[in-house]
């Protein structure tokens, strides 16, 4: 979920900005370095792992409810994809080309995508209506070079079937919505807005459209999932806490921009309730999601290292014990995610890049 940080969405946002920090030592992929760079020793989870895309930044990449296909969004300017757009694609057998085909308008930029429980349709946040064009970054150097994130109003979410045609416009807010996601039982979608002035998670009744607001404390709220028995809630929060902190956020909320550096994970109720913070490691711990047994906790974060950088992922438990790292990629680990039946797991790297800032997307059985 934004993504990207999504690359919150995008979520691609954040890549971009990981990728700023990097000089790549990753060598280009032949018959002999290819096993080498695809996978660490230590990875012991990773089990027959593929890589799925080949250039471009790709990211969010996550499960249909069949476990049979794969949503995601990919910048690639050498195909003339100049910012995020949303693909699916089958999920391979090991050893198969992995082909997919795209499902957004091909207008302005879109971002988080996810599959609907009926087979049939897909939901992602896109910003067409306000424009054709992709929608301006912001200039950097204005907030003192920051890692500065914009919260382009004119996103709103749809659905769409497998061909792309849209079938629905799910939000239309004058803000930011985005960042959607669906609950287990298929009823329900989680999403994050600005409609009330501040960055704010919703729960919507996809049948009746009568919603309800989840959060309700100052600071960024979003990329939220629901839990694999559909009972729990996990996001990621960056909450300013000094003067300072809040004059910055709301200066920078004014804008339409946020400036999410520290980030935490958070769970609670599916219906908000029994909010508690998860993680307090400082940086950026984000792209969380339940495990299958609806008690572990998987994410990425930055935590380790000052600089900002590489992010790997690790595993945790509900009360914030337990840490357990599972990649050790030198560069961009993020977006991990699990296929419903819990036997396949995805999520994007920079690893086995040629050298490039290319971000791609892999796939492995998961080994216990």
């Amino acid at each position: 979920m934004t993504k990207k940080w999504a690359l919150i969405p995008v979520l691609g946002m954040l890549i971009i900005a990981a990728m700023a920090f990097k000089k790549s030592t990753v060598i280009a992929p032949n018959k002999a370095s290819f096993a080498d760079t695809l996978q660490y020793p230590e990875e012991k989870h990773f089990k027959n792992l593929q890589q799925l895309t080949f250039g471009g930044d790709n990211a969010e990449a996550y499960f249909s409810f069949d476990n049979k296909w794969i949503i995601f969004q990919k910048t690639n300017p050498k195909e003339g994809i100049t910012c995020d757009q949303m693909f699916i694609g089958k999920v391979p057998a090991f050893g198969e080309k992995f082909e997919y085909k795209l499902v957004s308008t091909g207008k302005g930029r879109t971002t988080c995508g996810a599959f609907l429980k009926d087979g049939k349709h897909i939901i992602y946040a896109s910003t067409h209506l306000g424009g054709s064009d992709c929608p301006p970054t912001p200039d950097r150097s204005k907030y003192g070079n920051k890692y500065i994130w914009p919260l382009y109003a004119s996103y709103d979410i749809f659905m769409a079937d497998y061909n792309g045609k849209i079938v629905k416009q799910l939000t239309k807010s004058p803000g930011y919505d985005a960042e959607a996601t669906i609950s287990p039982d298929g009823n329900k979608m989680v999403y994050t807005s600005t409609k009330d002035g501040d960055i704010e998670l919703y729960v919507m009744d996809l049948k009746s459209g009568k919603e309800k607001r989840i959060t309700n404390h100052l600071g960024y709220d979003g990329g939220a999932w629901f839990s694999p028995d559909g009972t729990k809630l996990i996001w990621r929060a960056s909450s300013p806490k000094t003067d300072a902190e809040i004059k910055e956020y709301k200066d920078l909320l004014a804008e339409d921009l946020v400036a999410p550096t520290n980030m935490e994970v958070w769970i609670a109720n599916a219906d908000g309730s029994n909010a508690k913070q998860v993680t307090s490691f400082g940086q950026a711990n984000w792209a969380p999601a339940y495990m299958p047994d609806n008690k572990h906790i998987i994410f990425a974060s930055n935590h380790e290292y000052k600089r900002g950088f590489p992010f790997n992922l690790y595993i945790i438990n509900e009360d914030g014990s337990g840490l357990t790292k599972i990649s050790r990629d030198k560069g961009f680990d993020a977006f991990p995610m699990f296929s419903y039946d819990g036997k396949k797991f995805i999520f994007c790297s920079n690893r086995n890049n040629g050298g490039t800032r290319d971000t791609n997307i892999f796939l492995a059985d998961w080994a216990e």
